[in-house]
């Protein structure tokens, strides 16, 4: 079990121990990303080389004003923010409400407010709000008991559902995962996280082999007996569960995903089936990686990525640009930078001062972690494609505001936990 939580009570601090430190400014968990952002606005300009886009320099512009939120944001307590919590959790979900009925559609998928001059992403801010919200629940109330479960799946059921019918498969997966990782680092039996993720396999096998069921399901029960108190109770609580999944698991394909995403779940398998539809992307991204080699066609010079084969590239296959252009060298490069920004966030979620701050970084953690390996999977050929953003590289103002927030979080964590070794 990861020693995550110290359940310090709150202390005291100097009032020069707050005072602003300059060395945050330069700070690896700050520089890492900020350079990233300086990259993909070079890769979205020569995406966009043939046109009169100007979406690198919008990237670049709101990466910098990311970067000074997130400063503003480290010197914050975020003790201090408890009390706006709840209320920031309610607005987000209204948004998510608000975006059903005067929604922008792209794509098939209707995830944008307009707001007059700019439009965001609801999805992004409630993937912040929901993590804060679960990190008070989860300070107040420790899980002993599956009742205490109650309320934090309340929580974080409502955000899911109304994502995922946006439709947004991507980010309502992002939740489920931060979920399981807070209460992993809250201390929950990984039995009880055990028999909640293996659900998944209960899904699967719905589809690939319903008969399976009738002996994965007295698995499921056999494991929560076996590991669980009151045995018997939880064991049949347990089949049950994974029975209504097995039953849920149609109703969801039917009428929860989009045609489009059936299609980019089913193309995963094999995606020369369609090569000129909804297998396109992931073929052309592979192509596009591949013939980087080992250092690349250079800046500018991708010339898949300048012809456009690849549609709306400067997204989500933003990381096959970066393979064409800059090579095995200079992926693998950033992949570092992504590996250290990992360890540093479990670092400080590890030394923070108290379980709130800490179940906070940790989330955050498990966001980026997430979605680093989806997107890059995805374009590689070794995942689906879910519409997940690669963090501070692909294009979108809203998540990478909300990614410097979540920095400026660290930051904020990092700094006080500093000052309380310092006394």
């Amino acid at each position: 079990m990861i020693e995550g939580i110290s359940f310090l009570k709150k202390r005291r601090f100097p009032p020069n121990r707050n005072k602003f430190k300059f060395d945050l400014i330069f700070s690896p968990i700050l520089i890492g990303p900020f350079i990233l952002v300086v990259v993909s606005s070079v890769l979205i300009k020569s995406i966009q080389n043939q046109s009169n886009n100007n979406d690198f320099l919008s990237h670049l512009v709101t990466g910098i004003f990311g970067y000074c939120l997130a400063i503003i944001i480290s010197n914050i307590p975020l003790d201090r923010l408890k009390k706006y919590v709840f209320p920031f959790y309610i607005i987000s979900i209204l948004s998510l409400i608000f975006v059903y009925f005067f929604g922008i559609t792209i794509y098939g998928a209707q995830r944008w407010l307009s707001l007059g001059l700019f439009t965001f992403q609801p999805s992004e801010v409630a993937k912040l709000s929901t993590l804060l919200v679960i990190a008070l629940v989860l300070e107040k109330n420790k899980i002993y008991s599956l009742k205490d479960l109650v309320k934090p799946i309340i929580l974080v059921s409502i955000p899911w559902i109304l994502i995922f019918f946006q439709p947004d498969l991507g980010t309502s997966l992002v939740l489920i995962f931060l979920f399981f990782v807070m209460l992993y680092w809250a201390q929950m039996p990984i039995e009880w996280i055990l028999i909640v993720v293996l659900s998944l396999f209960t899904s699967l096998f719905s589809f690939v082999s319903p008969f399976i069921l009738f002996l994965w399901i007295p698995l499921m029960g056999l494991l929560a007996f076996k590991s669980l108190e009151r045995r018997i109770i939880f064991a049949i609580i347990t089949m049950a569960f994974h029975t209504i999944i097995a039953k849920l698991t149609p109703f969801l394909w039917n009428f929860g995903l989009k045609d489009y995403q059936k299609d980019r779940l089913i193309l995963f398998i094999d995606p020369s089936r369609d090569p000129l539809g909804g297998g396109y992307h992931l073929l052309q991204s592979k192509i596009a990686i591949g013939s980087g080699g080992i250092f690349g066609s250079g800046f500018l010079k991708g010339k898949l990525t300048n012809l456009n084969f690849i549609p709306e590239q400067h997204t989500d296959f933003i990381f096959s640009a970066l393979g064409e252009e800059t090579g095995f060298i200079g992926s693998f490069l950033v992949v570092c930078i992504f590996f250290i920004l990992i360890i540093q966030l479990t670092r400080i979620a590890k030394n923070a001062r108290t379980d709130f701050e800490s179940l906070i970084v940790i989330a955050i953690a498990s966001i980026f972690l997430f979605q680093i390996i989806i997107n890059i999977f995805m374009t590689i050929g070794l995942g689906p494609v879910t519409g997940i953003p690669l963090p501070f590289m692909s294009y979108g103002r809203t998540s990478l505001l909300i990614n410097f927030s979540c920095i400026g979080f660290a930051l904020s964590t990092s700094k006080r936990a500093r000052s309380l070794r310092n006394l």
